[in-house]
């Protein structure tokens, strides 16, 4: 038995030889050069060290052997304990390595002494092996020779090929000067002698690797990439160079030789910046001051300076946040005056503020805290240049060095993180903890500056950690930290009114005046409009209610508020409680003079100018502050004390939200919009709400005798006041919301014609495809592509020429889009040909359309000739009915002369000439039909054909004489079947030709095509002739279609002009990523699910064409079986990469964003002729070639330059340690694409005084030559950036690495398409163009949901989404001015959001939904957010219910979490009354009323339940005829409708309508309710109430991971019961519940269909709550699975757990769960008000029952506790299970037996020998089990305090009993409809509806009955 040293031996042998599993992405095997542990904190030279010893190992095992031995001494003096993770296997894995493998190769000993004089020798050899000194001077000459883009592929071989031999000369030379270091000076000079050490500095300078760099090479010099020969780079570069009044740094100070000294040297080493930071931030200025130069149009110059307006543009961007903080804080800027301030001044600022910035970590979030940290060392910078002495900036020093990141950010982040750590992983509340914005709200006021100081006064309260948080609130002390800034976020729903009370206010007194004139009956008399000065009070009143709130929600932040503002508030409180009471009273007084007029009553009179007065103010400072013209008027009057006391009183002045208004056309717009809007909301309000009910309220109120039949405690004394609410309660609760339903619809219609004016949906059809493509290449050109030269076509006239330039223009782009179709396996290579478009650079002159336009052209026209028996003008009419049919012929005439006379002879060539001189001359005289049988040119054409195909093929003799006699043939046919001319006007040539054709010479010397462009012709010719099947469906993939109708649409919409790609904003991509999908690996494409279905086996069925030319694509034969794959690895790469691009993976995101650097060198490639640069000399034909454009050195780097993609993979480096799969595969993507550029957090382990400390750092890696991750930057953290929430920490820690002017956030989930990357560049121009008062700092740009066509479900939402992201937020943007950030794909002014606070928020579980955050922020500090739909992203949805209801319920918690917000406080209290209503409605206006909807189902049935069972509804019935009122009758309406999702629907409706067309727009609206849609968004209105609610008032909301795979799973019971038992099921009993009670005790002498009419809708949401998980479950009716899932069902609710088990295997844990929301004392009280709902059905049932006859005192209501408290007592015995002995059992179950039997025999006694009946058995029982619910309710509510009773088994078991009753009632009509198999089949139609229509087989895929047996 081996030992375990032999094996650990073979195991590191194995990895040596690259025998191991672990390959790197290509398949190659990564050595033990992959597994450097990132706790070997400078793992750089080690990792490149092994590299270099793999590289070398087969050459020289030797050499490998030293390098290794170095490698493993430089660990070990890192970290002799071996004590970091990963260390002590690695040092032992590389021992062994050592010892096994090297040492004993030749089988001797190992001479160390002889090792530096061996590498010595191989670094000779090495170099003279690699011609190291011809090796440059080879790839120069080809560089240079003009030619090399013919020959890219050989440039891009040796440029790799250098990088890789001088980085491992580079490793040689440094272990080489390493090792000299271990022997004396006099030996190391002989072993190494001056000249080879001036070969290894020269070598080592030529090599790029010697510092890492990202775009542009600074610290390196290079060969290889030419982005420092732009002008531009080089004027930025010089830029930021050590200028004159700079201090001269201290000589020891390094400077790499690669460069001179520049102000980040300085600024490194006077405020101790890491090394790392100050290159990114150096690179990052550069970048874009390199861009501002670029689009300012400068001519090039030998010696480029960077022009003053680049600089200043850049700086005052930059900075602008700045400028304006001072000014907020009257505090002078760091700099004097502006003008007075050099441009290597302000360059020194700015890079001091990057560089701050960049280092700031967490800081980052608090915007104006870093403007502080920059004004201090600012101020520090000017003492240090006016001292002209470079030397360490106090702030930053310490005694152990000087350290920017230690000294002035780890203080601040150390509390941050210390407030972070109380929140208790989110379930503290907010009020408790401090978060970012609390922190940076602090530097908004002078006090920081005293408090503070600098540097940091570490003992200020506001840099003191709070204590650690007690869960034990009795015990929590004081601590003299500071408190929250300005804000607290206390739950609780009080913040919709306090946020909102302007809205409130409005609809409350609307309601009030509509009422008072209904009560009127429409009379506008003088009691009218007494009773109408009743607004006064009820304004006054709420306004002091809103007072009160100010003073209560500030509660836990007085201490820290500005004093003013405090005042303010205060002062707010004393007016509107005294102004209330004052105006209550006046009015009250006034009232009692009713039999005095108006006029005649003096405090009427005194009331009435009290209110003319304040109404006058307020009126006039509305108009001041809320009307956007009158603004400057506003701020001119600021300094005059009145205007400015009034404008603190009406509105709160912070930092933020200052000039919230509008130009006043946007106001104009946004007004009248709502005065539509509202207009109709009251108009509806009075007519169908108010005014109906005023009747029966008057009857109702003056009923004196109605008979209650319970123990009534409130209303029979009060005029019936329940009674009436019951009746007011649902039509009040739709007044509140169908303002809601009239913004839907009004802005539906608004959208649409929007939609229409901005002519989308224009092109919406293959047909519209074909008809228009001849206008397509000019709108191209227009819009797409830099104008050059058209307007002298236009200006001389040559309208033809035009055309055809244009069409040469566009060919190159529209050729590309169609190969980049065809390389996504959208279309076939077939369709490839038939779409692309020829150059059009050639001499045919005419512009040559693709095939698919002109395809069974020819064959149609000679068809039409044949016939023809009229003249040559009404044949030529009846072609050109065809446009396409007229270029046909036109093009085969040109074609066939230029290919005849390119291939014939003198004398061929004089017959070619001589015909086409006769067919023009016939034309002209009109008589075409009499000088050539058109009969015959089926025969002229066959000829042609035969003659074409032998032409396209590879020249031979055969084919030679083949093509001879094929000439000749023609010749025959039309000399003699076709010519009717007479030839004796050209007798001497048909003579010559004939004679030549009888001597066999004529067409003897054929000149066979080997021009690239004559074959071409041919080739097209022949496909021109032979293709007789109409290309009208080409393409055929659904896809291709829609993206081609999409791009051509967009043509001909409005967007900005381009600019050259030189000139165009530069621009990121941003995607972040934790540990989604990369790449399906072949296991997870392969694994089968219960059903025996496979992912790859799903795809295939889903997407077989795809399949098919995919299999075309690798080289297979189309009907290949993908086991036939496993013979070649790139074949099995290239199928996972297939698969992966079908998913919603990251694999498919990068490929997509990696389009628009594919989109830019195409651009800047085609550009080359006038972009004046070294490929400028081609030929206009090579112009418009686009072969090998990716390898053009000059379009990558203006690529590399323009656009930059960075994926934030945050644990890439745990997944690294691990091995995890997904690492490989991002690997894999790097490799695959050189500019794609990998963000993640690096955790390393270090010593510190003994003791293990972890470090973080921020990393940007990229592949290198090796195919190996190269760090390029490693920026260390204070701490561990996820403080907060994980996605925007992420976003976070990665964002330094970014670049350019804007930035583009990508989710992982996203695809993008190369023809939209096209119009990339327009997109960013809209930066420029005049949006409105501000410039946009957010590009909304649409979204085009890609998973819409798996199943119904995911068409439903696909739809919704669709609706949203299109005609919704068009609408948002324009008119109403607030469209948000909702998330990817938006554009982000990149300079704009990194100075303010970053790209979202990052406070824990309040910014949950944190992309919505960015767009408040940006709207708060004066951006302005647009939306653009002439260009699309991709992207995935959820597609099946529980991914769905999962994402809903995330989004419906995040709204909740928005209402508690200061950002959404004031956003409602700072916009405009018409913004806010707009806010408030897109927000979380939308999410209350959506729960208001399901209140208003709840209030209206509780309603009728108080009415039948308190008795009176009957009573009232016919007196005040309610129940068939009109009001009440709109409201139920109203409700159903919203509930449905009808109003939902109509946008959806219009925008199908607008982009598919009206039919379509019918079918497809229909098909969706034939899907149940109906059920779909009712169950999804549960889910967004459900968690929208239990938010505010509970808290919980959380982050949910839905997953985004393919769902074609069953779904099992349990798991469905467990997700939505609490949102749902319980809620749709507690309906059904009261339904129950209401039939059976409501007035039924209407009957049935009165019951029906009056509850179907609540009917329709108890089905659908209920049912909708099994209905939209994969075989979900299948009897075995329902067997299955019963059985499952059952042993969950059975298993009682224990510790660690989780919530999916026990129902008690599950239970537990489910409780966990319930914390707070303020939980529990509200959880208990609510459960008291109960109990309400107990009392009234009792009072019904026959026992009890007419008695209806609270005697009865007692007894019937007791009867509950038996039968409690009898489930305690029967639930008793102590296990104590087995006689003790046999007791129990006698006792229990018992007990059972003298239970039966009582209710037996009591039906026999009283009034008790069977029925009021069954009564009781639905008295019960509400009441039962409610005392379950709170006792989970109170459950510590209930576990101190010891009753909390019984409670547990009282709920496992409920939950067991309420799982059977929902699962007996599931097994009912299991027993038919055609409900299983219906459903199966239902759900997958799609992919039937398109004949796909998803009945195999849900058969179960594995049908891909072959997998």
């Amino acid at each position: 038995m081996p030992s375990v040293e032999d094996l650990w031996e073979r195991l590191v042998r194995a990895a040596l030889h690259r025998d191991r599993i672990g390959n790197d992405a290509y398949g190659r095997h990564g050595g033990i050069a992959a597994n450097v542990p990132s706790s070997l904190t400078n793992n750089r030279d080690i990792d490149s060290i092994l590299r270099a010893a793999d590289e070398i190992q087969d050459e020289d095992a030797t050499i490998s052997r030293i390098l290794c031995e170095h490698a493993y001494s430089l660990a070990q003096n890192l970290d002799p304990n071996s004590e970091g993770r990963g260390v002590l296997q690695f040092k032992t894995g590389l021992m062994s390595v050592i010892k096994q493998k090297l040492a004993k190769r030749d089988g001797g000993g190992i001479d160390r002494s002889q090792d530096i004089a061996r590498l010595r020798e191989f670094y000779k050899l090495y170099r003279e092996k690699n011609r190291v000194d011809k090796m440059q001077e080879e790839e120069m000459l080809l560089r240079e020779s003009g030619t090399f883009s013919g020959n890219l592929g050989e440039l891009e071989r040796k440029t790799v090929k250098r990088k890789r031999v001088f980085a491992t000369l580079k490793v040689l030379g440094t272990v080489l000067e390493q090792l000299s270091k271990e022997v004396s000076s006099e030996d190391a000079d002989r072993l190494i002698p001056d000249e080879l050490k001036r070969m290894i500095k020269s070598d080592a300078a030529m090599t790029e690797d010697l510092v890492s760099y990202n775009i542009i090479p600074l610290d390196a010099p290079t060969i290889g990439n030419v982005i420092t020969s732009f002008g531009e780079v080089q004027a930025a570069i010089s830029a930021v160079k050590y200028f004159r009044g700079l201090p001269k740094l201290p000589d020891n100070f390094p400077i790499p030789a690669s460069r001179n000294a520049d102000i980040f040297d300085f600024l490194h080493y006077v405020f101790g910046f890491q090394k790392d930071n100050v290159s990114n931030q150096r690179e990052h200025v550069v970048h874009l001051l390199a861009n501002g130069q670029s689009r300012l149009g400068i001519p090039e110059v030998p010696e480029p300076k960077l022009d003053e307006a680049a600089a200043q543009e850049v700086f005052l961007k930059s900075l602008d946040n700045y400028i304006n903080w001072c000014k907020y804080l009257s505090i002078p800027l760091v700099w004097s005056k502006l003008p007075d301030v050099s441009t290597e001044r302000k360059l020194l600022f700015l890079s001091l503020y990057f560089l701050i910035w960049g280092e700031a970590a967490n800081i980052r979030f608090l915007p104006e805290c870093l403007c502080y940290i920059f004004h201090h060392m600012g101020m520090e910078l000017n003492e240090i240049l006016r001292q002209q002495v470079a030397q360490p900036a106090k702030s930053c020093a310490s005694e152990a060095g000087i350290s920017f990141l230690d000294q002035v950010i780890c203080p601040l982040y150390d509390v941050i993180a210390a407030e972070a750590g109380n929140n208790d992983n989110g379930r503290a509340p907010h009020s408790a903890w401090r978060n970012y914005d609390d922190f940076n709200e602090y530097f908004w006021s002078i006090p920081c500056f005293q408090e503070l100081s600098w540097p940091w006064r570490t003992g200020s309260s506001f840099l003191i950690k709070p204590p650690k948080r007690s869960k034990n609130f009795l015990k929590s002390g004081k601590s003299k930290r500071q408190g929250k800034t300005s804000f607290v976020e206390h739950r609780t729903f009080l913040h919709l009114y306090h946020s909102f009370h302007r809205l409130w206010i409005f609809l409350f007194m609307m309601f009030q005046g509509l009422a008072i004139i209904a009560f009127n009956d429409g009379n506008l008399d003088s009691k009218t409009l007494r009773e109408a000065l009743s607004l006064a009070p009820t304004y006054f009143v709420m306004k002091f209610v809103q007072s009160v709130l100010d003073i209560l929600m500030l509660y836990g932040a007085y201490a820290t508020t500005r004093p003013a503002a405090v005042s303010r508030i205060f002062i707010k409180f004393l007016w509107f409680s005294t102004a209330s009471v004052v105006m209550s009273f006046l009015y009250v007084k006034a009232l009692q003079e009713r039999d005095r007029s108006i006029a005649g009553s003096l405090l009427l009179r005194v009331y009435v100018i009290a209110i003319a007065i304040y109404a006058g103010i307020m009126f006039f400072m509305s108009v001041l502050m809320r009307i956007p013209a009158c603004h400057s008027i506003t701020n001119s009057c600021n300094s005059w004390t009145l205007v400015h006391f009034l404008k603190w009183m009406n509105q709160e002045r912070y930092y933020v939200g200052r000039g919230l208004y509008e130009k006043t056309t946007s106001y104009m717009k946004y007004m009248f919009f709502w005065f539509i809007v509202l207009g109709a909301k009251f108009a509806f309000a009075y007519f169908l709400q108010i005014r109906p009910l005023v009747k029966p309220t008057r009857v109702i109120v003056d009923i004196t005798d109605l008979r209650y039949s319970w123990h009534d405690f409130v209303s029979k004394n009060n005029h019936n006041a329940l009674t009436i609410a019951s009746i007011w309660a649902p039509v009040i609760c739709i007044y509140l919301l169908d303002l809601q339903i009239f913004y839907t619809l009004v802005s539906a219609v608004w959208g649409f014609l929007l939609g229409a004016r901005d002519r989308i949906g224009e092109i919406r059809s293959l047909d519209a495809v074909h008809k228009l493509f001849e206008s397509f290449p000019e709108a191209f050109i227009k819009r797409l592509d830099v104008p050059s030269g058209r307007n002298s076509y236009h200006s001389s006239g040559q309208v033809p020429e035009m055309v055809k330039a244009d069409a040469t223009r566009f060919s190159p782009f529209w050729n590309e889009i169609i190969r980049n179709l065809r390389e996504e396996d959208y279309i076939t290579s077939l369709e490839m040909e038939l779409l692309q478009m020829p150059k059009n650079s050639g001499v045919i002159p005419m512009v040559q359309w693709p095939l698919f336009l002109l395809a069974s052209k020819i064959i149609l026209a000679k068809d039409i000739a044949a016939e023809n028996r009229e003249s040559q003008d009404e044949l030529w009419d009846r072609i050109c009915k065809d446009d396409y049919m007229k270029y046909a012929v036109i093009e085969f005439y040109h074609s066939f002369k230029l290919i005849l006379t390119s291939i014939l002879d003198d004398e061929g060539k004089m017959w070619v000439e001589r015909i086409c001189k006769d067919i023009n001359e016939s034309i002209t005289r009109k008589s075409i039909n009499d000088d050539f049988r058109l009969s015959m040119l089926s025969l002229v054409i066959q000829k042609v054909t035969a003659l074409m195909g032998i032409l396209k093929g590879t020249e031979t003799p055969e084919l030679v004489n083949g093509a001879i006699k094929a000439v000749q043939d023609l010749y025959d046919v039309v000399r003699i079947d076709v010519l009717s001319i007479n030839m004796s006007k050209n007798y001497d040539t048909w003579n010559l030709l004939q004679k030549a054709r009888t001597e066999g010479r004529l067409f003897s010397k054929l000149k066979w095509p080997r021009d690239p462009e004559l074959r071409s012709q041919v080739k097209r010719l022949y496909s021109l002739l032979t293709i007789k099947d109409s290309a009208a469906n080409i393409p055929r993939n659904l896809e291709a279609r829609r993206r081609l109708e999409f791009f051509t649409n967009s043509l001909f919409m409005d967007m900005p002009q381009t600019k050259p790609v030189r000139a165009m904003l530069s621009f990121s991509v941003f995607t972040p990523y934790y540990s989604e999908t990369v790449l399906y690996s072949m296991p997870e494409l392969l694994k089968k699910n219960e059903d025996g279905i496979s992912t790859l086996f799903y795809l295939q069925k889903i997407y077989p064409d795809e399949w098919k030319n995919f299999l075309a694509r690798i080289g297979r034969d189309e009907n290949a079986h993908e086991s036939e794959l496993n013979d070649n690895p790139n074949d099995i790469l290239e199928l996972r990469f297939w698969a992966s691009y079908r998913g919603q993976t990251l694999a498919r995101t990068v490929r997509g964003m990696m389009y628009y650097r594919k989109a830019i060198m195409l651009q800047a490639y085609l550009e080359r002729t006038t972009a004046g640069d070294m490929e400028a000399a081609l030929s206009n034909n090579e112009a418009n070639d686009t072969q090998g454009f990716e390898l053009s050195p000059e379009a990558r780097a203006q690529a590399d330059l323009k656009f930059t993609y960075v994926v934030t993979c945050q644990i890439y480096g745990k997944q690294k340690e691990d091995q995890k799969p997904e690492a490989a595969d991002i690997a894999l993507l790097m490799q695959r694409n050189e500019a794609l550029r990998v963000a993640f957090i690096d955790e390393v382990e270090t010593m510190k005084d003994g003791i293990v400390q972890t470090e973080f750092y921020s990393k940007l890696v990229k592949a290198d030559i090796n195919g190996k991750d190269k760090e390029i930057y490693s920026v260390k953290l204070p701490g561990n950036p996820k403080l907060g929430e994980g996605k925007p920490e992420n976003q976070n820690h990665a964002v330094i690495f970014t670049r350019g002017n804007a930035m583009q956030t990508i989710d992982m989930n996203q695809d993008n398409y190369f023809e939209e990357a096209l119009k990339m560049r327009n997109l960013l121009e809209e930066f420029y163009r005049n949006h409105g008062l501000r410039p946009p700092t957010i590009l909304g740009v649409r979204e085009h949901v890609f998973t819409g066509s798996v199943s119904s479900l995911a068409s439903f939402m696909s739809n919704q989404e669709t609706s949203f992201v299109t005609l919704g937020q068009r609408i948002l943007a324009n008119p109403l001015k607030v469209r948000m950030h909702y998330g990817h794909p938006d554009v982000f002014d990149r300079v704009f959001h990194i100075t303010r606070g970053g790209i979202s928020k990052a406070s824990r579980v309040i910014n949950i939904s944190e992309d919505i955050y960015a767009g408040f922020n940006s709207t708060l500090r004066q951006g302005n957010i647009t939306h653009h739909e002439y260009i699309q992203v991709g992207k995935g949805r959820d597609v099946g219910l529980n991914q769905i209801a999962l994402f809903e319920g995330k989004v419906a918690g995040g709204n909740g979490e928005q209402v508690l917000s200061r950002d959404v406080y004031r956003l409602g209290q700072l916009l405009d009354f018409y913004r806010m209503m707009s806010f408030y409605f897109t927000t979380v206006g939308y999410y209350f009323c959506t729960m208001l909807t399901v209140l208003t189902v709840y209030i209206f049935l509780y309603g009728k339940t108080y009415l039948a069972l308190s008795g009176v509804g009957e009573d009232i019935k016919d007196r005040a005829s309610v129940t068939k009122n009109t009001a009440l009758t709109a409201a139920l309406n109203t409700q159903f409708l919203f509930q449905i999702g009808v109003f939902t629907a109509v946008p959806m409706i219009l925008g199908f309508i607008l982009e598919q067309g009206f039919l379509r727009a019918v079918v497809s609206f229909v098909t969706m309710q034939f899907q149940l849609s109906t059920v779909f968004f009712t169950f999804s209105l549960g889910t967004r109430t459900h968690y929208f609610g239990r938010t505010i008032l509970h808290g919980g909301a959380k982050y949910h991971a839905t997953g985004r795979g393919f769902v074609v799973r069953h779904i099992k019971f349990s798991e469905n019961y467990r997700l939505y038992a609490r949102s749902h099921f319980v809620k749709g009993m507690e309906v059904a519940l009261l339904l129950v009670v209401y039939l059976a005790y409501g007035n039924d002498d209407d009957g049935a269909l009165s019951y029906i009419l009056l509850t179907v809708s609540s009917w329709f949401m108890v089905i659908s709550w209920l049912y909708a998980p099994y209905i939209f479950n994969p075989s979900g009716f299948e009897w075995q699975k329902a067997v299955e899932d019963f059985r499952d069902w059952t042993n969950w609710l059975l298993y009682r757990g224990g510790i660690g088990v989780k919530g999916e295997e026990s129902w008690e844990a599950w239970w537990d769960e489910e409780l966990i929301h319930i914390r707070t004392f303020g939980s529990r009280l509200m959880e208990t008000i609510l459960s008291l709902r109960f109990f309400i059905f107990q009392y009234g049932i009792v009072y019904k029952l026959n026992v009890q006859d007419k008695d209806t005192s609270l005697t009865v209501y007692g007894l019937s506790w007791l009867v509950l408290l038996g039968l409690l007592i009898l489930f305690k015995v029967f639930t008793f299970s102590q296990k104590i002995s087995v006689n003790f059992q046999l007791l129990l179950r006698f006792i229990q037996g018992i007990t059972f039997l003298l239970a039966l025999a009582g209710v037996a006694a009591a039906v026999a020998l009283t009034d008790l009946t069977i029925g009021d058995i069954f009564s009781c029982i639905l008295a019960f089990i509400p009441t039962g619910w409610g005392i379950l309710s709170i006792a989970v509510a109170w459950k510590p305090f209930v576990k101190k009773t010891g009753l909390w088994k019984s409670i547990r078991s009282m709920a496992r009993l409920y939950d067991a009753g309420m799982g059977i009632l929902i699962f007996i009509p599931i097994a009912f409809f299991s027993w038919f198999p055609f409900v299983s089949t219906f459903q199966t139609r239902l759900m997958f509806n799609q992919a039937f229509s398109r004949g796909l087989e998803i009945s195999l895929i849900l058969a179960g009955n594995n049908p891909n047996t072959g997998l």
